[in-house]
């Protein structure tokens, strides 16, 4: 199956190198300039520098031709975008399945984004979701790479995985979509502890208490709405969870290490210059643990952190004054 890729950023062009590896690939980015730049290039020096693209991946910077040279979309926007790109290409998609490998949820209602897809192209159009602890620059590069698309129609997430699959990059299929999506989401949340613990030298102590109980925080709520929980010990529950709190490209952990140093979050930013998904994500894992009555402190203090209610040394100093407790209830 043939995919268009929708979304030029390190993420959508990583992808997209990768399906191109396996057969010809189109990709389309909102910037006309980039993409010239790019097919002068050959290669998406603005995120991923120095990597040749493979000869089957080919440029398109109209829309409308991009999707219809496609037999299925692969849509590669941060979270907080999504709704906007899905209604920007659905004139154009026809009957052709979607799949996804954005991680979040929609901003303000908290909903899944397969929720706000069926929403937009239609609940019986075939979805998928790519997720898995993966980073841009490791995919681009060809090194081994392992991920789950999570999908409810069998034959969509097949032709997603062959699509993908080679040998330096391994494709598993779930059907628990919304386990995916919920660890693909909450482990951005946790990185930023993870990251503000290591921003201020707290210790490997620390990180490994973080990551531990973080885990069973993303567990106790995808206990309470009906996941699998073997879906969270994963690839796109733990798999994630420890790539992304423990490996420096993660920007989430990024502006962790940031603000456990003390900076702000705008000179944060400025310094990454690219979306960090988990502080918008904060917002709604806390509207989903209070809708579900689920405990999930580390989350709740690193949401009072990102929205000012407390500086990092005092969400620390807080958590750490919790009195014992049963650690499985």
């Amino acid at each position: 199956m043939k995919f268009t890729v929708i979304g030029a950023g390190s993420w959508g062009t990583a992808l997209a190198m990768q399906m191109a590896r396996n057969g010809t690939t189109y990709l389309w980015g909102r910037n006309p300039k980039h993409l010239e730049d790019m097919q002068q290039s050959r290669s998406n020096e603005a995120y991923l520098p120095g990597v040749e693209f493979p000869e089957d991946l080919l440029l398109e910077a109209d829309l409308k031709t991009a999707i219809e040279n496609s037999e299925a979309i692969l849509l590669v926007s941060p979270s907080h975008a999504f709704a906007e790109v899905l209604n920007k290409i659905k004139p154009f998609i026809g009957n052709r399945p979607l799949a996804w490998a954005s991680k979040g949820f929609e901003p303000g209602s908290g909903r899944f984004l397969h929720e706000v897809a069926e929403e937009i192209v239609g609940k019986d159009r075939p979805i998928a979701l790519v997720t898995g602890p993966s980073f841009a620059k490791d995919v681009a590069e060809g090194k081994p790479t392992l991920v789950t698309v999570a999908c409810t129609d069998t034959a969509f997430a097949e032709n997603v995985a062959h699509a993908l699959h080679n040998s330096k990059f391994r494709v598993y299929i779930s059907d628990d979509l919304i386990g995916a999506e919920l660890g693909g989401a909450v482990k951005n949340v946790l990185a930023l502890a993870t990251g503000m613990c290591d921003g201020m030298q707290l210790g490997d102590n620390t990180r490994a208490a973080i990551l531990t109980r973080g885990m069973a925080e993303m567990m106790r709520l995808g206990t309470a709405m009906n996941c699998k929980p073997e879906t969270l010990m994963g690839l796109s529950g733990l798999g994630d969870l420890v790539l992304t709190c423990t490996g420096d490209l993660s920007r989430n952990r990024r502006m962790g290490l940031a603000l456990g140093r003390g900076q702000s979050i705008e000179d944060a930013k400025k310094e990454i210059g690219q979306v960090v998904e988990g502080i918008g994500t904060a917002d709604e894992v806390m509207r989903l643990a209070k809708k579900h009555n689920v405990d999930m402190p580390i989350s709740e203090h690193v949401w009072k952190v990102v929205n000012g209610l407390m500086t990092p040394i005092e969400a620390v100093n807080e958590l750490m004054s919790r009195g014992p407790r049963q650690e499985f209830e």
